[in-house]
């Protein structure tokens, strides 16, 4: 099940919510300080983190998935949001210099094609952040927020289906240490929580934010070693070998 466009828009107007936004886009954008002269595009629900770009970035695009929904955003000047099938994008390849994936892979029923897509579509080198709900922490567990829906990741599972997609992980930040409860002391103290969990049990985060860089050869693998290959033992003559 994947939650709609009203359903994300509605929790990120809420208290948790907005805790939980301004801590991941803290996060985000001390990962991406300048995107001067990029193209950024957004996938899934990263509306809520792409504000600070709006001034730098030379091309900002936002794809909402067919299945989620799609809203105008920015709600003022040029619209830069779009419905798309998230494994066929209408871009040119080789055309975003940076993709920002957020409510997007846990909920698609295709990861590898989704990755594949985004690789065709980054430019060469060009870097992917992705963040997913982490699936030994709470916020995988609650289904009360949208990290609760769809398929969480652990670390070593991300891995290698990054690899296995041509990316190669230049990154990764433990988020969202805090409850997911809406409670004002949890809310209140969400920073504290972050800086401690972050330290103490980083292996136990809401969500992992892991940066990747498209990688434009894949790596060579090992030859298999060939097979021995029996010899006919020689046998004297006259002399009989045993069945």
């Amino acid at each position: 099940m994947r939650p709609d466009v009203s359903e994300l828009s509605e929790f990120y107007r809420g208290p948790l919510g907005a805790v939980a936004r301004r801590l991941l886009a803290h996060r985000i954008r001390s990962v991406w300080p300048n995107v001067c002269a990029d193209a950024v595009l957004g996938i899934g629900y990263a509306a809520p983190f792409m504000r600070p770009f709006r001034n730098e970035a030379r091309r900002l695009l936002l794809a909402m998935p067919e299945e989620q929904g799609a809203v105008r955003w920015p709600e003022e000047g040029p619209v830069c949001s779009f419905l798309a099938n998230e494994t066929e994008l209408p871009l040119a390849d080789a055309s975003v210099d940076r993709v920002l994936a957020v409510h997007c892979l846990e909920h698609s029923g295709s990861a590898r094609p989704l990755l594949r897509e985004i690789w065709r579509v980054l430019a060469p080198e060009g870097r992917l952040l992705l963040v997913v709900p982490n699936r030994r922490g709470l916020w995988a567990r609650i289904d009360s927020t949208p990290f609760g829906y769809g398929h969480p990741f652990s670390r070593g599972q991300l891995e290698r289906l990054l690899a296995d997609c041509l990316y190669s992980a230049t990154g990764w930040w433990p988020s969202l240490f805090m409850p997911p409860v809406n409670r004002p002391i949890v809310l209140n103290t969400a920073v504290a929580w972050e800086r401690i969990g972050s330290y103490a049990w980083p292996a136990f985060s809401g969500v992992m934010i892991v940066e990747a860089q498209k990688q434009i050869y894949a790596p060579i693998a090992k030859p298999a070693k060939a097979k021995r290959q029996a010899v006919p033992a020689r046998v004297p003559h006259g002399e009989v070998v045993p069945g």
